[in-house]
């Protein structure tokens, strides 16, 4: 059976611990391919800044050249407003009905997981793949979810921490890479 795998996120920007996951991700549960999914904006971060869309999908592009595992999908960025998994997961089962859908979820969303749009029907349609944060106990799925956790390569990076080194000045190469890098400096994203 085809296993794909769905990874939203904002991708704001992409870095080395997004890749390692999806490296993680595509070992450990064998997937056929692995769908980055960047959000237009979280239903539960309503107050994030994010650099446009067009930024995110270039550093995404960046980042995944040469891994043809590995694609983007920008339906929640041409949907627009609010993003909400469920419309993508549907489009998915709709797109390959006989395919296993696994939806990464970082460790800290796991317990909100039931306050999600259409729960129910999303804990059914998608098995849950929960990516564990370094030095943090492991999450459970709240009942009905079903799924795992990923062992994955632990590395305690995220982008708000990108973001401040950017405004600070200091070097991100070695955390998103020299070609992303390169982009956000030239294009003076996160200033």
């Amino acid at each position: 059976m085809h296993k794909i795998g769905l990874y939203g996120g904002s991708f704001n920007p992409v870095h080395l611990g997004h890749l390692l996951v999806a490296q993680a991700a595509r070992e450990e549960l064998a997937l056929d391919r692995l769908f980055f999914i960047p959000a237009a904006q979280s239903p539960f971060k309503p107050e994030s800044i994010l650099a446009p869309p067009q930024e995110r999908l270039r550093l995404l592009r960046l980042a995944l050249a040469g891994q043809p595992q590995c694609a983007i999908d920008d339906q929640e960025l041409r949907r627009g407003g609010v993003s909400y998994s469920i419309l993508t997961v549907r489009d998915y089962a709709r797109r390959h009905p006989d395919a296993l859908l696994f939806y990464l979820i970082g460790a800290d969303h796991a317990a909100m997981l039931p306050q999600w749009r259409d729960a129910a029907e999303l804990a059914q349609r998608a098995q849950f793949v929960v990516i564990p944060r370094p030095g943090q106990p492991e999450q459970p799925l709240p009942p009905p979810f079903r799924g795992r956790q990923l062992r994955g390569f632990p590395l305690r990076v995220s982008s708000s921490e990108i973001r401040d080194r950017i405004r600070l000045g200091l070097p991100i190469d070695l955390l998103v890479g020299p070609p992303v890098a390169e982009a956000i400096h030239k294009n003076q994203l996160y200033l």
